[in-house]
């Protein structure tokens, strides 16, 4: 090969590299999506984005056993408390426990003593929640008798600790 040869190649080489580049240097050009007014994104810390959370994982299965870390996860957390128990009772401690048979509002946490751990799930504000363990996965119930002992709810929040 001659030296204009290869002269010519990296000419054409360089052309082809400023016009496959052009695009990246003027991000103003590329498009952008419009945004979508008051969507709500899964886990974003909002009672309507824990539901959403849940309504996304039904039929998940990886959740058997971890409640609580579902529960936290939906709400845009994790590792809060150790147990859906331990949740309940700072629920109590903290003045936030309902027992009075009152109708949860979405997002609210609602909690059976049907183990040493306990079982927490997210109300969807009509009487029924979603949880892991429903039938099996995380799916929905229409009624909080779904599972035995309901203890009751607390309130619709990002879970806190101690």
């Amino acid at each position: 090969m001659n030296k204009h040869h290869l002269a010519r190649l990296a000419g054409a080489c360089g052309v082809a590299a400023a016009l496959v580049l052009t695009p990246l240097a003027a991000p103003s050009a590329i498009a952008q999506p419009a945004p979508q007014a008051a969507q709500l994104d899964p886990a974003d810390g909002t009672a309507q984005g824990a539901v959403e959370w849940f309504q996304q994982h039904i039929g998940d299965t990886s959740y058997q056993g971890l409640c609580e870390k579902a529960v936290e996860n939906a709400w845009g957390t994790t590792g809060v408390w150790p147990s859906a128990i331990a949740h309940w009772e700072g629920a109590v401690r903290a003045g936030k426990a309902h027992t009075d048979g009152s109708t949860p509002p979405v997002g609210a946490f609602v909690y059976w003593n049907i183990s040493q751990y306990g079982h927490v799930g997210i109300a969807d504000g009509e009487g029924g929640f979603y949880a892991s363990s429903v039938a099996g996965a995380i799916g929905h119930a229409d009624d909080l008798s779904y599972f035995n002992n309901y203890l009751g709810w607390s309130d619709p929040q990002v879970p806190a600790g101690r």
